[in-house]
């Protein structure tokens, strides 16, 4: 007999279908990664890593100096703060509070943020094989997300997203 889910996976239409394979991905990844990290961790792992991009980088400190005028930001900046904290504890990441780039503050990845970054990255590896991906599968996923990525992208241009 098959498993219920199989039935309920089947009806579903693509978008939901989405999330089902995010999640799987992510699990696996959890489940095997060398250290304990919550799925919000291992994505700002990869922002800090994004983030240390030059281009990211001119981006950031423009959209710093819009949101220096707005009193949320500062109320929000903790917030932010807090997060990478937690990162900096586990050694992932040092949190430079001061920096003299623009920004109010910067993350860079440390030696051993960049090994378990490098060992995220190759779990995902091991799930797609896991899962079957071809490189046709590849292809048509990444034509759906250059379709998608528009949406996204103008929508976070438009509200001047900073994080």
């Amino acid at each position: 007999m098959a498993h219920p889910h199989k039935d309920a996976i089947a009806k579903m239409p693509a978008s939901a279908l989405i999330g089902v394979i995010e999640e799987s991905k992510m699990t696996y990844v959890r489940e095997n990664l060398s250290i304990f990290l919550h799925e919000s961790q291992i994505k700002l792992l990869k922002q800090v890593k994004k983030h240390e991009k030059p281009h990211h980088k001119k981006i950031r400190i423009k959209q710093f100096e819009k949101a220096k005028k707005d009193d949320l930001f500062n109320l929000h900046l903790g917030l932010y703060l807090k997060k990478y904290e937690k990162l900096a504890k586990l050694g992932l990441v040092e949190v430079d509070k001061q920096p003299n780039n623009g920004l109010e503050y910067d993350c860079t990845l440390t030696s051993k943020g960049n090994e378990v970054l490098e060992e995220i990255l190759n779990l995902e590896s091991e799930w797609e094989c896991i899962v079957g991906i071809s490189d046709s599968d590849a292809e048509v996923l990444k034509e759906i997300a250059l379709n998608s990525f528009e949406i996204s992208y103008r929508h976070k241009k438009k509200k001047g997203f900073i994080f």
